[in-house]
C-alpha cells in the first residue's frame, strides 16, 4: 500500500547530530532500504547524507581489501565529493552489509598472537578507518583507540568529551592541537540476516530510541556480577561506575547472578553469560537503554552460531548492544568498560559513550541507534530574520539564539543548507545567506546551536523555505498503481517544469528516474525504494541552472511474507 502524505517538519529537532551522519544503504536489499527509510525520517537525516551502495557480496563476511575498495573508500570519496568534509562524524550502516571482516591481508605475512586474531567487525574496522586505509597491521591492537580517556586514580571516572572526526587524539584521550589519530563513530542500525532481527523489530527499537532523547529517564542501570570469566574482566570497575552514576542522579545497582530478574526498569545493563532468554527474566528494557553482554560470540550472527546473540537485547527494546564477532578470549580491552554508562548519563550520544569506553574496538560489533541521547540537556534554538515556509530572494540575515537549559550556554551556531554546512557564527552574531547562490525552489535550512560544554551538546531548528530569484518552478506528483498477484506495485510519477531540458526524480539525492523535456510521466517499481516513509524530489534541469520541487512524501507498505 502507498499513501501520499504531507512533508511535516518539526520546529525543533532535539535528537543528536543528523547533519553529522553519513548513512550507507545497500541498494540491493529491501531490509536495508526500508530500515534506512524509517531512520531518515526518525532522525531527520539530510537527503544529501545518504549514500546508496551497490553491494552484491556476502552480508556476513568480507575480505578487508574488498571492504576497502567496495564500501569504505567510496564512502570517504562521497563525503568529499558532496562537500561534507569536516562535518561527518558518524559512518552508519543500515542492514545487509557484512558484519565480519577478514583482516589477514593487512597483517603483511606476520602471525599475530592468538589474542589478536585477524578477524574484525564492520563497525570496529570502520571506526579505525585511518589505519585500514593505510593497510596498517596496527588495526589489530588492544590500545589503538585514543578517544578513550585515561582513567584517574582513586576510583574516579574519566571526563567525557564530544567527538568530531577532525579532532586529533593522542594516547590517554589527549585532544591535540595538531596531528593525532582521527576516527569515525560507526554503527550498524540492524542486522536482519542469520540471528538478526526482523525489519519490524529494528524499526521498533529505533523508534523507541528516538523518543527517548532528552527525557532524563528514571530507570536503573544494572551491573550483574558473578565469578565466571565473562564477569570478572569488568566487575572490579562496577563500584566506581555506580558511585559516579549516583552522583549524576542516575539510579544504578550491582546484582549477583547472571541476569536481572523481574526488574521493570532496566535503563542500562552490563552482564556476562553465555546463554539467556530475555523473556524468561521477567525484566523490562526501557527506551534508550544500552545493554551489553560479555560473551564470546554475541556478535557472531550466523544462523547456527553458539551463544545468545546481541540481537536478543535489541529485540526486547534496547537502543543499542554490542558483541564480538569472533572468540575474544574475554579480554577487557575488547569490550565496553562500565564507564560507557557514565559517559552516556552525562549526555553523550550512544556512539560517543560507546567509543569512549572500548580501547581496542576492532572485533566488537556495535548495533543500534548511534544518536540516542536520553540524558542530554538539549538547548532550544530559535532564529530571527527568517521563518519556516518563507519565500526568500537576494541576501537574508539569520540571527540565531538559544534558550539556556540547566546545562552550559550555547556559544556558537552552524548553518546548514540542504544538509551541507555553509557557515557559522558565535553567540550574538548573525549568519548571512545569499540565496542567489541557490537554485530556485525548495530548500531546507538548519541552524544548529552547540553548547560550551566538553560534550558539545547540540540543539537545532529546521526551516523549510522556497527560493524565488528567477521565477522558476517545478511540480511533482506521485501515485501508485495497485496490482494483484505477485506483480510488484508501481509508483507513477509526473512532473512539469517550464523551460526544462529534463527533469530528474531523486530519492535522497539518488536519481531513480528521468523525464526528458519540460513535462511527462514515468513509473518505477516500488521495490526500488524499499518500504516505509519515502521522500521524493524533482529537479528541473535547464541550460543555465536548476529548480527544485517541494518534497513529496510517500508511505509504502511491505508485501506480506517479507522478513
Amino acid at each position: 500500500m502507498l499513501v501520499v502524505t504531507a512533508a511535516l517538519v518539526p520546529e525543533v529537532w532535539a535528537g543528536g547530530g543528523p547533519e553529522n551522519v553519513l548513512l550507507l544503504v545497500n541498494a540491493n536489499s529491501d531490509s536495508s532500504l526500508t530500515i534506512a527509510n524509517h531512520y531518515i525520517q526518525l532522525r531527520r537525516i539530510p537527503a544529501g547524507n545518504v549514500v546508496y551502495v551497490d553491494w552484491r557480496g556476502s552480508v556476513e563476511s568480507v575480505d578487508v581489501e574488498r571492504l576497502r575498495q567496495g564500501i569504505l573508500l567510496p564512502a570517504l570519496t562521497e563525503i568529499e565529493r558532496r562537500g561534507l568534509t569536516g562535518q561527518i562524524d558518524y559512518l552508519v550502516y543500515s542492514s545487509d552489509f557484512p558484519w565480519s571482516v577478514r583482516l589477514g591481508g593487512d597483517v603483511q605475512g606476520k602471525r599475530p598472537p592468538r589474542m589478536l586474531s585477524p578477524t574484525g567487525s564492520l563497525t570496529g574496522v570502520s571506526y579505525l578507518w585511518q589505519l585500514v586505509v593505510k593497510k596498517s597491521p596496527e588495526v589489530l591492537s588492544l590500545s589503538n583507540n585514543f578517544y578513550v580517556p585515561k582513567e584517574p586514580r582513586g576510583g574516579r571516572m574519566a571526563p567525557s568529551h564530544g567527538f568530531r572526526s577532525w579532532y586529533g587524539w593522542g594516547p590517554g584521550g589527549r585532544l591535540l592541537e595538531a596531528g593525532g589519530r582521527t576516527y569515525l563513530l560507526s554503527t550498524m542500525l540492524a542486522v536482519t540476516s542469520g540471528r538478526g532481527t526482523t525489519i519490524d523489530q529494528a524499526v521498533g527499537y529505533l523508534r523507541r530510541s528516538a523518543l527517548a532523547d532528552g527525557r532524563r529517564p528514571k530507570g536503573t542501570i544494572y551491573f550483574v556480577q558473578n565469578g565466571t570469566p565473562r564477569s570478572t574482566p569488568r566487575h572490579d570497575l562496577f563500584p566506581a561506575a555506580v558511585a559516579q552514576l549516583k552522583r549524576l542522579g542516575v539510579h544504578a545497582e550491582i546484582l549477583r547472578g547472571t541476569v536481572p530478574r523481574n526488574k521493570p526498569d532496566v535503563q542500562g545493563l552490563m552482564f556476562g553469560t553465555a546463554r539467556f532468554d530475555w523473556k524468561q527474566t521477567g525484566s523490562t528494557i526501557l527506551p534508550g537503554a544500552f545493554c551489553d553482554n560479555l560473551t564470546s560470540f554475541g556478535g557472531d550472527l550466523r544462523a547456527k552460531a553458539p551463544q545468545t546473540p546481541l540481537t536478543e537485547l535489541l529485540k526486547n527494546g534496547a537502543a543499542g548492544s554490542s558483541g564480538t564477532v569472533v572468540e575474544p578470549l574475554a579480554i577487557r580491552a575488547k569490550f565496553p568498560l562500565p564507564s560507557v554508562h557514565v559517559h552516556y548519563a552525562r549526555g553523550c550520544s550512544l556512539a560517543e559513550a560507546f567509543y569512549q569506553a572500548v580501547s581496542g574496538p576492532y572485533q566488537i560489533l556495535f548495533v543500534g541507534d548511534p544518536l540516542c541521547r536520553p540524558w542530554a540537556r538539549v538547548p532550544r534554538i530559535a532564529v530571527d530574520g527568517i521563518q519556516a515556509n518563507a519565500k526568500l530572494s537576494g541576501t537574508v540575515t539569520c540571527r540565531p539564539k538559544a534558550t539556556r537549559t540547566r546545562g552550559y550556554p550555547v556559544d556558537r551556531f552552524e548553518l546548514f543548507v540542504d544538509g551541507r554546512r555553509t557557515g557559522w557564527c558565535g553567540a550574538g552574531e548573525s549568519l548571512p545567506l545569499d540565496t542567489r547562490r541557490l537554485a530556485d525552489g525548495f530548500h531546507e535550512l538548519r541552524i544548529v546551536g552547540i553548547d560550551s560544554s566538553p560534550i558539545e551538546t547540540q540543539g537545532r531548528i529546521i526551516l523549510p523555505v522556497t527560493v524565488e530569484n528567477h521565477g522558476r518552478k517545478v511540480d511533482l506528483t506521485a501515485t501508485v498503481e495497485r496490482v494483484s498477484g505477485p506483480a510488484p506495485a508501481m509508483v507513477q510519477l509526473s512532473a512539469e517544469c517550464l523551460g526544462a531540458k529534463s527533469i530528474a526524480i531523486l530519492h535522497n539525492r539518488r536519481r531513480i528516474a528521468t523525464i526528458e523535456g519540460a513535462h511527462g510521466r514515468t513509473e518505477l517499481a516500488a521495490a526500488v525504494l524499499g518500504s516505509g516513509p519515502i521522500m521524493l524530489q524533482a529537479v528541473g534541469v535547464m541550460d543555465d541552472g536548476q529548480v527544485l520541487s517541494k518534497p513529496v512524501w510517500l508511505t509504502i507498505g511491505r508485501r506480506v511474507g517479507r522478513r
